[in-house]
């Protein structure tokens, strides 16, 4: 009994003391994030690009490069290298031929050790996340990244794959509808209905490469989908850059620290 006493003392005398506060204030603040990687060593960063595909509406490469590098400039203390996109597809193509040749004659050490025929086999477009995985050895070639890194002063190089694949799928959709009784009331209901719904899905994947070394620091993997109504039509760019807008925080959190900003109240 006392101790429930003194709870209710205490409740009350909380009440008291927040009705005596006449005023309160919003006080912004500003937590640091730190970054996942410490790229203090680097003084510039290389977006070397990205083996692409999914839609032909966008350039994935092209486009990721771009946008990267732009955020790089202007919320990162790394100078940004400019130069065109390397050809990584190419690359990754005829490295898969070597290291095919290399297994059938047995004359040198493959970079992999995947099958010949898996190494051979190019898919002439890239279209899901299957055919992405015979371009993956790339970022594992040291020798690579190292000759790439001395010939840009041995920065951090920033690449990886994109997929910016359409996406069809049929789904609840909850909206809302006005509704009258017999008394001509009016209130608004929640209404669900099953709806074909068009989108797109962005599958990033961002390799971060020692330019000193060519090996690979981190990496890490991204999703993110928008859907539509069945009739509205939306640009393919656009919705890249939707879902790239959500994406790119993490991306510097992880190069740089970010502020995660919030407020506090405070009572007087």
């Amino acid at each position: 009994m006392t101790v429930r006493l003194a709870r209710t003392l205490s409740s009350f005398a909380l009440v008291l003391l927040v009705g005596a506060c006449t005023n309160y204030y919003e006080i912004p603040i500003e937590t640091p994030i730190r970054p996942k990687l410490d790229v203090s060593a680097f003084q510039r960063v290389l977006v070397a690009g990205f083996i692409a595909g999914g839609t032909e509406d966008v350039d994935g490469n092209l486009e990721t490069t771009r946008l990267l590098r732009s955020q790089l400039r202007t919320k990162s203390d790394l100078r940004v290298i400019d130069t065109d996109p390397l050809p990584l597809m190419e690359v990754a193509t005829e490295q898969n031929k070597e290291n095919a040749t290399a297994l059938e004659t047995g004359t040198g050490p493959a970079t992999t050790t995947a099958p010949a025929q898996a190494q051979s086999t190019q898919p002439q477009q890239i279209k899901e996340e299957k055919d992405l995985d015979k371009f993956e050895n790339l970022f594992a070639n040291v020798e690579y990244w190292k000759k790439i890194g001395e010939e840009y002063q041995q920065p951090l190089i920033v690449t990886g794959t994109v997929l910016f694949t359409p996406t069809q799928r049929n789904s609840i959709v909850q909206r809302e509808e006005e509704v009258y009784d017999s008394f001509g009331r009016r209130r608004v209901v929640p209404v669900r209905s099953y709806q074909e719904r068009k989108g797109y899905t962005l599958r990033p994947k961002f390799v971060f490469i020692d330019g000193r070394t060519g090996t690979v620091m981190h990496s890490e993997n991204f999703r993110e989908e928008i859907l539509y109504n069945a009739n509205q039509t939306t640009p393919a760019l656009s919705s890249y850059f939707e879902l790239m807008d959500r994406l790119i925080p993490s991306f510097l959190s992880t190069l740089s620290s970010q502020k995660v900003k919030g407020t506090r109240i405070l009572l007087q």
